[in-house]
């Protein structure tokens, strides 16, 4: 099709889209004039940066760098949703998370920026509390530089042109291997023409956005290009205990480049980029109770009655909470990297070279209740990064190539403080025996342990100081051939060689409130039981786990052409996601001392098998894409959360098995410049095929652990015997929704506006996931029901690079819930973070 409209098209790949609103319904351009595509050219021969033709979810031809070389999406037999700037402006997509309204097989978790989770087809992280020990399964990278910290993710996106949601093992081709999927980002690239962009938008709930990125020539040889992006909007969870809201955005953004092009074939560009957010985060609100096999009269109940306590709304979408310790998410991302290009005819020689940074300060509320039960809990984390990746890429008339290498470094420090406060040990602590408890108390019998639970200075003041370093160690040999065996079949090998090491260090030490240490043989005349009450909720260990190895991956795909418009591929993959360390402490044996064998974790093995087919019709308005997947894998690395308050965080262990299959589609369709619309959905049934010693659910949890020969009680039958561990093999994986669709159309009408020539246009964005456990053993209390969002946008725009539109996200104000949690100690308290309710607002764009 013709394209019309394109100033719009370069601008509107809006940068950093920030809020899921402003951006939920920038412009859809049509394509690019000549200056424009002059500029799009310049901006990809300096560095493989993939432009987008006409298209995104609406279809078209995509022009894509997945397999390290420019091609179209329909040419590549890889599974790929590509997403351009503009697409991401329609649906609000600001982050990583706001993605999964276009790729609907990429599921987003965060309790806060570093317990985030980004999984595709349902892995590539455990789900809960981020262990800093093993690696991420998709991977994240922003124009070829690797970002090991999921925190990114919930980052605006920055000045960006074109995303490549890749699904499936990518390790033959990226530097960084992913078993699950990539994440590829392109920024937009300095131009010798000179451009730029502007805009700004408000919203209800104070929202404010402005975003601006400016690019052109400083010489002959040297172009440059800025960018930056300003996020600000009230929280949507307001805290009576405070008097403040919740959950607000303040987010800042900017990134520079320079590129210097010599000659016609060497570009070398030198980037940089600043991130921070300083919001008021994270919490959650109470959801609801469900009973554990806890004493009755230590469930959350009976101990908040003993307590005068009462919530400030039972209703979540109230969205009241009472939260008493402090909340901060400061968040601090950053970095450098030189990209060097150069052509040397036969192939294309590229290095990466970077350095990233990341630092992380954070304080919440571990209890989740109004009571000063946990009063301080912050794990403070700064991150260093270096990477280097070589590769050659070569493309002939039979044999296309690539051969690259990769080195990766990481340093990360934690320094961790947790107290508690004086309810700590009526709530925490239990009774000694359920017969001491009179009918009717809230636990205070006249034993020694009860009265102990009804003593506060047992654990007032009781804090754990924790500190911990990893040292991670990666390099690579990888591969992949293309070999055009005819005109139309062609198969591709791939290959890789991978070596892993990581080294940590672990010690908490333990200070009643008197500052005196917690120990496990305490001096003389300590008081027995309360030293045992004590390390029953923080207890001192130190461990140093290791971890090295080498594993070596392959894969193999078959592509037929059956017509320039039709294509088949089938994929098979042997890869592995390397091995582990636990950096969050471990169990401990009978006699107290850490069970070192648990400081490890091994790697995953998986096979992966696919297989898919790329259609275009009606004269290419029409596309349909279909994909068909299993993955298997042994010794899945599972987070493991203990139900007491502080005895472990959590820590990973190795599941027997897991498996995932499912179907996806792509389609869209484009009768004409008037009218465009997509669909985009999933099928995905993943499970634990094997995992027999995981950790119980909250209603099998919380009693008296049954010893040999015991049976363990009915789930939620109060004071029953509790299972040392479950059977989960069978159920989901958490977090994965059997279906999950997105879908959506935008009309357009030529007309004038005060004298200016351009289009009036409708849009529709809405998406569809079904139900998923919110709990890495599905329990009955954590299944978050499914829901629909629907998304309308409708506004002018110019030739000239005008655009003016409103916006609304959660057009209809559906409540839903995007995470539930179990509360700690086994009380039954289940708290949830709720979705954003209706949004709307307005944007004005400008490009010159």
């Amino acid at each position: 099709m013709t394209a019309k409209y394109p100033s719009a098209r370069r601008r509107a790949p809006a940068t950093a889209i920030t809020l899921s609103l402003l951006l939920a319904f920038a412009a859809q351009p049509a394509a690019a004039d000549e200056g424009a595509a002059a500029g799009n050219e310049a901006a990809a021969a300096a560095d493989d940066t993939a432009t987008q033709v006409e298209g995104g979810s609406y279809g078209g031809e995509i022009i894509v760098t997945a397999r390290r070389r420019q091609e179209t999406a329909q040419d590549v037999p890889i599974a790929i949703s590509v997403v351009d700037g503009e697409q991401i402006d329609n649906t609000g997509a600001f982050n990583v998370g706001r993605l999964t309204q276009l790729a609907p097989t990429l599921q987003f978790y965060s309790s806060n920026p570093r317990n985030t989770a980004v999984n595709i087809r349902g892995i590539g992280a455990p789900f809960g509390l981020t262990n800093d020990g093993i690696e991420q399964g998709v991977g994240i990278y922003v124009d070829d530089v690797y970002y090991s910290r999921v925190a990114s993710s919930t980052f605006d996106f920055l000045d960006v042109d074109q995303i490549e949601v890749l699904r499936g093992p990518q390790g033959t081709l990226y530097g960084k291997n992913t078993t699950a999927g990539a994440i590829n980002i392109t920024t937009n690239q300095p131009t010798f023409d000179f451009e730029g962009k502007a805009e700004v938008s408000i919203g209800n709930l104070d929202f404010k956005q402005a975003k601006a990125a400016i690019s052109g020539p400083l010489s002959d040889t040297l172009a440059a290009r800025v960018a930056i992006s300003a996020t600000s909007r009230r929280g949507t969870i307001y805290n009576v205990t405070t008097d403040r809201w919740i959950q607000s955005q303040d987010n800042i953004g900017i990134r520079g480049q320079l590129l210097w092009r010599p000659t016609e074939n060497l570009d070398v560009t030198l980037s940089g980029d600043w991130n921070r957010q300083e919001a008021v985060c994270c919490g959650s609100v109470f959801v609801r109770t469900g009973a554990t096999q806890r004493p009755i009269n230590r469930q959350y109940a009976a101990l908040a009655a003993a307590q005068g306590y009462a919530v400030p709304s039972t209703n979540p979408y109230d969205r009241l909470t009472d939260l008493d310790a402090n909340l901060n998410a400061g968040n601090e991302i950053g970095g450098a990297a030189l990209r060097v290009k150069w052509d040397i005819g036969p192939g294309t020689l590229t290095s990466i070279t970077a350095w990233r940074y990341w630092d992380w300060q954070p304080e919440n509320d571990r209890d989740f209740t109004g009571l000063p039960i946990v009063t301080k809990s912050q794990n403070p984390s700064q991150q260093d990064q270096y990477t280097q990746e070589l590769r050659y890429n070569y493309t002939g008339d039979r044999f296309d190539f690539v051969l690259g290498g990769f080195y990766y470094y990481q340093r990360i420090d934690t320094q961790g403080t947790e107290s508690h406060g004086p309810a700590s040990s009526r709530w925490t602590l239990n009774p000694g025996s359920v017969a001491d408890v009179p009918p009717g108390s809230t636990g205070c019998g006249p034993s020694a342990s009860n009265q102990l639970a009804c003593t506060p200075g047992v654990l007032d003041g009781l804090t754990a100081i924790n500190t911990q370093y990893l040292k991670n160690t990666s390099a690579a040999l990888f591969g992949q051939l293309s070999w055009k065996v005819t005109d139309q079949f062609s198969i591709q090998p791939g290959v890789r060689l991978n070596y892993d090491k990581k080294e940590g260090f672990y010690q908490r030490l333990v200070f009643a409130g008197d500052g005196s240490p917690v120990l496990f043989n305490p001096p003389a005349g300590t008081n027995a039981a309360i030293n045992t009450a004590r390390l029953g909720v923080f207890a001192p260990q130190e461990i140093s786990p290791t971890f090295s190895d080498w594993n070596f991956s392959y894969d193999l795909t078959a592509t037929y052409k059956a017509t320039p418009d039709l294509l088949f591929y089938a994929t098979y993959a042997k890869t592995f996601k390397s091995g582990g360390i636990n950096q969050n402490g471990v169990p401990t044996d009978a006699s107290n001392n850490p069970i070192l064998a648990a400081g490890t974790v091994k790697p995953e093995s998986v096979n992966h098998f696919e297989a898919g087919v790329k259609a275009e019709f009606w004269d290419r308005r029409a596309t349909l894409n279909l994909t068909a997947f299993r993955t298997d894998i042994k010794n899945y690395q599972a987070n493991v959360n203990n139900g007491q308050f502080g005895v472990l965080r959590g820590y990973l262990a190795n599941a027997g098995k897991v498996r995932t299959q499912g179907i996806e589609f792509d389609a869209s369709i484009r009768p004409s410049e008037r009218f465009r619309a997509y669909a985009n959905g999933a099928y995905t049934d993943a499970k634990y095929v094997k995992f027999v010693d995981a950790p119980c659910p909250p209603e099998l949890s919380g009693g008296t652990t049954a010893g040999a020969g015991q049976t363990p009680g009915a789930p939620g039958i109060p004071g029953a015997l509790s299972p040392a561990n479950c059977d989960i093999s069978g159920q989901r994986l958490p977090g994965v929704s059997k279906w999950a669709i997105s879908f959506g159309a935008e009309a357009n009408t030529e007309s004038s506006l005060f004298g200016k020539d351009g289009q009036f246009y409708f849009g529709y964005d809405g998406s569809y996931r079904s139900n998923f456990s919110s709990n890495p053993s599905p329990s009955a209390y954590t299944w978050v029901d499914g829901y629909s969002l629907s998304n309308f946008r409708a506004g002018f725009r110019t030739e000239d690079g005008l655009d003016v539109f409103a916006w609304v996200r959660n057009a209809f104000d559906r409540n839903y819930l995007e995470q539930l949690s179990v509360g700690p100690g086994n009380t039954g308290l289940i708290v949830g973070l709720p979705g954003d309710p209706r949004t709307w607002g307005g944007t004005i764009k400008i490009a010159f």
